[in-house]
């Protein structure tokens, strides 16, 4: 009789449709109140509070050069946006027609992404080969350990002689700081896997590494490699500004330019603009990192 009951109650509970499903519209309504709106109002407060006392601090200084308001700065940042010029496509030298602070960005992209890819991948691949191979590990552990400390921006001379300045010396400064970034990560993660999983794997018929790197390994330390990868999206921000100290186009060089010209205005204008765009990138990064490891909830 108890489990007769147990089973009526278990089938009443699966087919009550509140109970388990939700509509299209319910599901829309339930992420709507999921909103942190008491988080919202202290977020809005704090910055809020934080341009009062900016805008407070520059009517105090009263030079635009020491210290630009907010105003100003939105004025600077309305005025890039809207500055009519042309960007020059890459190889097929083909002219269209842009905005000064949409082809300033554009310049800064074309060695900013080559440079990440680049970096992320080979840091990643070595860090996960490493991480497997005791071998390997002993060999590379001494070159990687006196290469490491030696900041991206040191390599800046090398970058001149071996490639110029332009995009493709800019390129391989950030990539050189995405690499170690995603190295680590992957290093770590795959040295972290629990000896358990392999266990099991070999138990189930994992006999080879590749199998057993692409199946158990590769899975186990993703979240790991996706911290370094998303950590070296915002990173490579801050390294691309410092590599076009030498004259690379781009946003850092308009940042650089505008502060020698005193135009700080202009150059706090571009210095928001890498915010914005790191702030597009990381969420939409955070939002493929959630569908691929969702595994894990």
């Amino acid at each position: 009789m108890s489990v007769e009951t147990g089973t009526e109650s278990e089938t009443g509970a699966t087919t009550d449709p509140g109970s388990t499903h939700e509509s299209p519209g319910d599901s829309s309504i339930g992420s709507l109140s999921d909103l942190d709106t008491a988080g919202l109002a202290y977020g809005a407060a704090g910055t809020g509070i934080f341009l009062a006392v900016w805008q407070a601090a520059a009517m105090a200084v009263g030079r635009t050069y020491l210290l630009p308001s907010p105003v100003e700065v939105a004025t600077a940042f309305v005025v890039e946006l809207t500055a009519p010029t042309t960007f020059t496509v890459p190889f097929a030298e083909v002219s269209i027609p842009a905005t000064r602070l949409v082809a300033n960005l554009l310049q800064s992209l074309l060695h900013y992404l080559p440079g990440l890819a680049v970096g992320s991948v080979l840091g990643i691949s070595l860090g996960v080969a490493m991480g497997w191979s005791g071998r390997l590990d002993d060999a590379l552990t001494p070159v990687t350990r006196f290469l490491r400390p030696i900041p991206p921006l040191a390599w800046i001379v090398f970058a001149i002689v071996w490639i110029g300045i332009g995009h493709g010396g800019a390129a391989f400064i950030v990539g050189i700081g995405a690499f170690w970034i995603n190295f680590y990560n992957a290093y770590a993660g795959v040295e972290g896997v629990s000896t358990h999983l392999r266990e099991v794997a070999e138990t189930l018929g994992v006999d080879d590494d590749l199998t057993m790197i692409r199946k158990v390994i590769l899975p186990a330390a993703t979240p790991s490699i996706a911290t370094g990868v998303r950590t070296s999206i915002g990173q490579c921000w801050m390294i691309v500004v410092a590599a076009e100290l030498f004259g690379a186009p781009g946003v850092g060089f308009q940042i650089i330019n505008a502060a020698q010209n005193l135009a700080t205005d202009v150059s706090v204008a571009y210095m928001a603009v890498i915010s914005l765009v790191f702030l597009v990138s990381d969420g939409a990064f955070r939002r493929v990192e959630r569908r691929a490891l969702a595994w894990r909830d």
